[in-house]
């Protein structure tokens, strides 16, 4: 009797396709919510637009001149954004503004994405590109602007660092008032708001002093059951309040004026967004505004891509940039593969504010593929094109490291295709490059592959160099 199996057909692997995050283990359908009305007397989307425009004016002609003067060449000073003096005094003349107000419009530019800065170089953002004719561009960019507000104004000098974080971390909740009252609120009445809310975030860090360890059965002195002084606990708030006021006023989300404080329909319509943003994942069964970057994660992980982002935003919206960019980072670096690749995926959604973090991890080994695939796509290169990033050896890891999610949270047959987007042309050669790189889920992700594989004569390879790999031979 012949086989009907051919015995030479299956050792060949198809053109390679690009490497991503890690596959969705599952996909689910979830009912169309119907697009949400904003309040009554919000301004169109259009006339929002206009507004955008209006308030980043200044921000648009010095990433235009940027674009036209310097191409991608030098532009910053240190690497970290600084427009250098040269630079600035070249654009202060030829635009007829002062070095103070160029670099006052670029630092705007660069944190509504109109510039984008690598290194020592600038490049008009995407942005930029469709500025006069995409509004949604523009909006996304005024709203970029408005999330970085404590970027864009600085507090002052001599502020309790702790005390800063605190204020940032309350202001959502003071938007959120400012937002529900529709009207000018008195800036008293906001204190008051801000005095409980601090109050409440100190609390919930439930903060135990940490003193000398003392051996069972030493006497504790009274200094070393004295608590840790709190210095943040002596700092008034109402200097920060108005720091925050004032720095959101200067990208005009609001205004100030007689002791009261006002949103404008812009900063209004954007505080009514965040708040959609956080209603949707309210709503979804696992509850994942109110859980760990991890616990969202998984949450997330059976969601179809369009309905995962929308969950992502909204966690994100809840959250300060910076600590939310600081939990995905973390989950990234456990041990569930499926979290890794889902955690760059939230980060995409996050954009430029995450891009030192992932530039800082680049140098981690169970990251950096993820982190460059990243970096590449930011940096605009096209999704299908970003893995040519990746050295041999890289793209090599993040199959082994996609395969390992696919075998812990998907079916046989997903671990069967995931075959086709291996670099290597041949079965065999991937073998041979998979036992090389040394990824510490080669054997179990040959194992379930050989397992799930119906070619005996593939299957009987792979658990060869299973077996290979686990006792260390070649």
């Amino acid at each position: 009797m012949t086989s009907r199996i051919p015995r030479d057909s299956r050792l060949r692997l198809v053109r390679p396709r690009p490497l991503a995050a890690a596959p969705q283990a599952i996909t689910q359908r979830r009912p169309r919510r119907a697009a949400p009305r904003p309040p009554e007397g919000t301004p169109a989307r259009s006339e929002l637009a206009r507004m955008a425009r209006a308030g980043l004016a200044d921000a648009a002609r010095v990433a235009r001149w940027a674009d036209a003067a310097l191409g991608r060449g030098s532009a910053t000073a240190d690497g970290k954004a600084t427009l250098s003096d040269a630079t600035a005094d070249r654009a202060a003349r030829e635009l007829g503004l002062t070095a103070a107000e160029v670099r006052a419009d670029w630092d705007t530019a660069r944190l509504a994405g109109l510039i984008e800065v690598h290194g020592d170089s600038a490049r008009p953002g995407w942005r930029l590109r469709a500025w006069n004719r995409d509004d949604s561009a523009v909006l996304r960019g005024w709203v970029a602007l408005f999330d970085a507000w404590s970027l864009a104004h600085p507090e002052p000098a001599g502020q309790e660092p702790a005390a800063v974080a605190e204020v940032v971390s309350a202001m959502p909740q003071l938007l959120s008032f400012l937002q529900l009252s529709a009207g000018p609120v008195p800036v008293a009445q906001l204190l008051d708001l801000l005095e409980q809310r601090v109050t409440e975030l100190r609390t919930e860090r439930c903060e135990v002093p940490y003193g000398p360890r003392l051996e069972p059965g030493t006497p504790q002195t009274p200094e070393a059951a004295a608590p840790a002084p709190d210095t943040t606990a002596d700092t008034p708030l109402a200097p920060l309040l108005d720091w925050a006021l004032h720095a959101l006023a200067s990208v005009g989300a609001l205004t100030c004026g007689d002791g009261h404080a006002t949103l404008t329909p812009l900063g209004s319509w954007a505080v009514w967004v965040k708040l959609e943003q956080i209603c949707v994942a309210a709503q979804s069964p696992a509850g994942n505004i109110e859980q760990s970057a991890e616990d969202m994660l998984r949450g997330c992980a059976r969601l179809r891509p369009n309905a995962a982002r929308a969950e992502y935003r909204a966690w994100l919206a809840a959250r300060p940039v910076g600590s939310a960019v600081a939990e995905l980072i973390a989950a990234a670096r456990g041990e569930d593969a499926l979290l890794r690749g889902l955690a760059f995926d939230a980060l995409r959604v996050v954009g430029a504010p995450a891009e030192p973090d992932v530039r800082a991890v680049v140098d981690e080994p169970t990251l950096r593929p993820y982190a460059l695939l990243w970096l590449a796509e930011h940096d605009g290169a096209d999704p299908e094109d970003a893995h040519e990033v990746l050295t041999r050896r890289e793209a090599t890891w993040l199959w082994v490291d996609t395969a390992a999610a696919v075998a812990d949270h998907g079916e046989a047959p997903l671990l069967v295709r995931h075959l086709e987007s291996a670099v290597q042309p041949t079965v065999p050669a991937l073998l041979d490059e998979v036992r090389a790189v040394g990824h510490p889920r080669t054997v179990q992700v040959l194992v379930a592959l050989a397992a799930a594989h119906p070619d005996p004569a593939l299957a009987k390879a792979v658990r060869r160099a299973a077996f290979q790999v686990h006792t260390g031979g070649s």
